[in-house]
């Protein structure tokens, strides 16, 4: 007895399979156009499937480009200015009506769909834009091609200067091999550093060296952005106007520039209070009870001699034959106040005898 399918699991197998019993898609993003011609001022719509989930992707009208070669040129040979963005769903699908423009460049023409943020993926549509001019693909520089065989990251490390707004530099190292057939003799890279959406700044580092089909090397590239910079950075690394690498780089903000201003917005103020203080102290009229006055008036003053009672007494003469008597101007020196001999000789009026004999005791 045979075991019955069950319907359900039939309707499955039929959804995966896909319409007319197509197999699925293989693994990577693709793009799908509904149209593959169309004339300026139109419209089509750009299907997209594969993709990572929730990611923005940014679609452009691009000249001079094939899906085996990419984009010649790089986003110059784009519409940049009537692209669209797009984000991807939770299964890595999406669809948008992108307007058809002419390129700034000759045709052949794709639509190219690649991330804005995080790992780079792209992938291209051939659209054929009517009435614009086509011609054919310049050569290629050489039969060699580069290849990345590792993860490409970014090495060193900040120091004190960096704090204080220095420059960041980083050293961009990734492995490449070259899958062409014949060799590359010192090739010249564009590395470019872009702050969030904003296009990134092309710098041209050359390195140094012969690589061999079927060789590979390590190459290490400068990475230098401008003083005080800060914030999200994608470094892209470009050969012959393809996208070999993406790194994002954190750049962590110069602290050490703001604890500079705050210090100056503070030492300043301080400053410019301090000056006016000591000028309007200098300028403002004295006045009674000002500091300055009572430093004045603080002052010891100079201690004078008291003036002597006209009846206070002389002091007495000291006793004993050292002792010298007082000389007066209007006294003679045998007469001096206090004397024996002048209290004796001096002349006064309530002196009951003659002021010039002495009186003399006679016998009793």
């Amino acid at each position: 007895m045979r075991r019955l399918v069950p319907p359900v699991l039939v309707a499955l197998l039929l959804a995966l399979a896909g319409p007319a019993g197509q197999a699925p898609a293989a693994d990577g993003p693709a793009v799908k156009l509904s149209a593959v011609q169309a004339g300026t001022g139109g419209s089509v719509t750009v299907g997209g499937t594969g993709w990572r989930p929730r990611t923005l992707l940014m679609m452009l009208v691009c000249g001079r480009a094939t899906p085996a070669r990419g984009v010649v040129g790089g986003t110059n040979s784009c519409a940049n200015g009537d692209g669209r963005a797009v984000t991807t769903d939770a299964a890595g699908a999406f669809s948008r009506r992108l307007p058809v423009v002419e390129p700034p460049v000759p045709c052949p023409c794709v639509v190219h769909v690649a991330t804005v943020t995080g790992a780079r993926a792209e992938a291209d549509a051939v659209l054929e834009v009517a009435g614009h001019p086509v011609a054919p693909l310049p050569a290629e520089r050489s039969a060699g091609r580069l290849a990345v065989l590792s993860d490409t990251r970014l090495t060193g490390s900040g120091g004190l200067l960096t704090w204080f707004g220095a420059p960041p530099s980083r050293t961009l190292v990734l492995t490449v091999g070259n899958t062409g057939t014949s060799a590359i003799e010192n090739p010249v890279f564009r590395v470019g550093a872009a702050h969030g959406v904003f296009a990134p700044e092309w710098d041209e580092r050359q390195w140094h060296g012969t690589l061999a089909p079927g060789k590979k090397a390590q190459i290490r590239l400068p990475v230098e952005l401008s003083a005080g910079a800060h914030g999200d950075y994608t470094v892209t690394l470009e050969y012959t106007g393809r996208v070999l690498a993406e790194q994002p780089w954190g750049v962590g903000r110069p602290w050490g520039v703001t604890l500079f201003w705050i210090l100056l917005c503070l030492v300043i103020p301080a400053a410019l209070f301090r000056i006016g203080m000591a000028v309007v102290d200098r300028v403002r009229p004295r006045r009674p009870g000002t500091a300055g006055h009572r430093r004045r008036l603080s002052r010891p003053a100079l201690r004078l001699p008291l003036p002597r009672s006209r009846t206070a007494r002389p002091p007495a003469p000291a006793a004993g034959p050292a002792a010298t008597t007082p000389t007066l101007p209007w006294f003679t020196p045998d007469s001096a106040p206090g004397d024996p001999a002048g209290r004796s000789s001096a002349p006064h009026d309530d002196s009951p005898t003659s002021p010039t004999t002495p009186t003399t005791k006679g016998p009793t």
